[in-house]
């Protein structure tokens, strides 16, 4: 049986572009790794100005949108990790949001 190993101690975001349909990251090791914002429900149903209300944590290691309570992790985005948050959790934030 053959294991991965991945070594993200010096792996960090350095930009990000976040779309209508996709989350756009580059890693400080050249990668750039792209996904579909449906996998991340709250920045799918934030606006715009939410989405692009962003700042980078733990020295890059993550990316944290405060207006919409959202975290995602550079090690996340590589193992292809959407949002695993539950339906009942994403459908109360939903609720508690002001409508449009």
């Amino acid at each position: 049986m053959n294991a991965v190993v991945l070594d993200l101690r010096d792996l960090a975001v350095q930009n990000m572009v976040i779309t209508d349909d996709a989350l756009t990251v580059d890693l400080s090791d050249g990668r750039t790794l792209s996904v579909p914002l449906a996998w991340y429900p709250r920045l799918w149903h934030g606006t715009a100005e939410e989405r692009n209300n962003w700042r980078l944590i733990g020295k890059g290691v993550g990316i944290h949108w405060p207006d919409l309570d959202e975290d995602i992790s550079v090690e996340g985005l590589i193992l292809g990790k959407p949002s695993n948050e539950s339906q009942k959790s994403l459908q109360q934030w939903l609720s508690q949001r002001p409508k449009a």
